[in-house]
């Protein structure tokens, strides 16, 4: 295969969005239909979907709703369905429990797995079924975080869920090159969202922001050139690749 003068080019792509109702979810639906591309916002808040896909709309977008939770078969199978045929799926789907591992119950690390991880499988399975069924390729972008390839405290079935996003990645990768089915990650380190917002006001978070090497937080736009690399004929010849955007968290010294 030979792509002549690649670039990021995504117009018509129909891209699937998990967790689109807030966060880096929204912030990629929104900047993905603003590059042309018809963007399918998934979540259990649809009304906070549908919000997003009225803004999408009448700034001359293409882009519509349905409803998902990711921790739920029949769920996800429902919202493909609905959806229609998808080139692009973008496993962003997640959450967080903050706590030490022995204050934390059973259903708080199920809960953070079921999303993270199990999501992420969830998804990709039925994507993939899709697409060797109807014998076309596929691109799956999962977003997993820093803290799969590195940790910090209080964090662990958080650390843990991305970790294993990162091997999942990398498994589908492998299993599915023959089929035209890639699969890439994408590890943001601190931006400022929802999840994160009210830890980083603590001295805790401030703390940490002044151990990355540029000394800030991301700025969401800074995540703009990932995901369209991955989503775009630019990246034809990467799978399994795992791009960190963090500014310079993970090569910090402990």
């Amino acid at each position: 295969m030979q792509i002549q003068n690649p670039d990021f080019d995504i117009a018509g792509r129909r891209i699937l969005v998990t967790g689109a109702s807030s966060g880096f979810g929204q912030f990629f639906a929104t900047r993905l239909a603003a590059r042309g591309a018809r963007v399918v916002l998934a979540a259990r808040r649809l009304d906070r979907c549908q919000d997003t896909v009225q803004q999408i709309q009448a700034a001359g977008g293409t882009a519509t709703a349905v409803a998902m939770d990711v921790s739920d078969s029949e769920s996800v199978r429902q919202a493909f369905s609905a959806a229609g045929p998808v080139d692009v799926l973008v496993n962003n789907a997640g959450i967080n429990i903050l706590g030490a591992t022995d204050k934390l119950s059973d259903q708080d690390w199920q809960q953070v797995l079921d999303t993270n991880l199990n999501g992420v499988w969830r998804c990709s399975r039925q994507a993939i079924q899709i697409w060797k069924t109807d014998d076309r390729p596929g691109n799956i972008i999962n977003i997993a975080s820093i803290l799969g390839l590195r940790v910090a405290g209080q964090l662990g079935p958080y650390a843990a869920s991305k970790a294993a996003v990162v091997q999942l990645t990398r498994s589908l990768a492998l299993d599915f090159a023959r089929n035209g089915i890639r699969c890439n990650a994408i590890c943001p380190g601190y931006f400022e969202t929802d999840i994160n917002r009210d830890f980083m006001q603590t001295d805790a978070g401030q703390k940490q922001i002044k151990r990355i090497p540029q000394r800030r937080m991301g700025d969401l736009s800074e995540l703009l050139g990932p995901i369209l690399l991955l989503a775009s004929d630019a990246s034809t010849y990467m799978t399994g690749s795992i791009l960190t955007v963090d500014g310079g968290h993970l090569v910090n010294t402990l």
